[in-house]
């Protein structure tokens, strides 16, 4: 089995080039609350039996976005799982309330502990952890099996980002049938978001030939 799915033999899937993340909000408290618990709970199980990989290959890239913006990764989270039968990239933005200056470094620093809270929901593959762009935004950018679980993730998520969050910050996008590699490699995006912007639209990436660059 392979630890990164960038690596298997991967099936075609249709791309979805129209809007799929239209009206956004966060679950229900509750469901928020019941989600997060069990997600942290396997993901205990995960860390005990070694199903999770933090490889450095891709840190230290830099995506550049539609809107101008840009940021390196920082960090990667791949679980050690079977390839996404129904691949997806879910693209997560926010950006901290209290972050300024030396605040985004410890920010980097310390939010490995965040973990837990993503990698037991269901669909998990991978992520890449992106650094404050030119706007203080964070971006998260997930390889997700199935565009409804990713989804769920993200509604989730949003109840755990408001606590610490700019109010009215925190967004996502799903692109169903999408690899995050070909995502890096920005081809064939559609030419509007759901929501009208063009934060979560990669322009380019600086990708050496081991990622699929020229």
């Amino acid at each position: 089995m392979s630890a990164d799915p960038a690596r298997s033999t991967r099936r075609r899937h249709r791309r979805v080039t129209r809007p799929v993340t239209r009206e956004q909000h966060p679950a229900p408290v509750g469901v928020a609350v019941a989600s997060v618990t069990r997600c942290v709970a396997l993901a205990g199980g995960m860390l005990l039996r070694g199903r999770l990989r933090m490889p450095r290959t891709w840190v230290g890239t830099r995506f550049r976005f539609a809107d101008g913006t840009s940021a390196p990764v920082y960090r990667e989270t791949v679980a050690v799982r079977a390839p996404a039968a129904d691949p997806c990239v879910l693209v997560v933005g926010f950006r901290l309330r209290w972050a300024r200056g030396r605040g985004h470094d410890v920010f980097r620093w310390t939010s490995i502990v965040n973990t837990p809270l993503f990698v037991g929901f269901p669909g998990f593959v991978a992520k890449w952890w992106l650094a404050a762009d030119d706007l203080g935004r964070y971006r998260g950018i997930y390889q997700w099996d199935g565009a409804e679980q990713a989804e769920r993730y993200a509604r989730a998520l949003w109840r755990v980002l408001a606590l610490v969050s700019v109010r009215g910050s925190i967004r996502y996008h799903v692109l169903p049938g999408w690899w995050r590699e070909d995502y890096a490699r920005g081809t064939s995006f559609p030419i509007e978001s759901a929501d009208g912007t063009s934060w979560w639209r990669l322009a380019d990436a600086d990708l050496d030939p081991l990622h699929g660059g020229g």
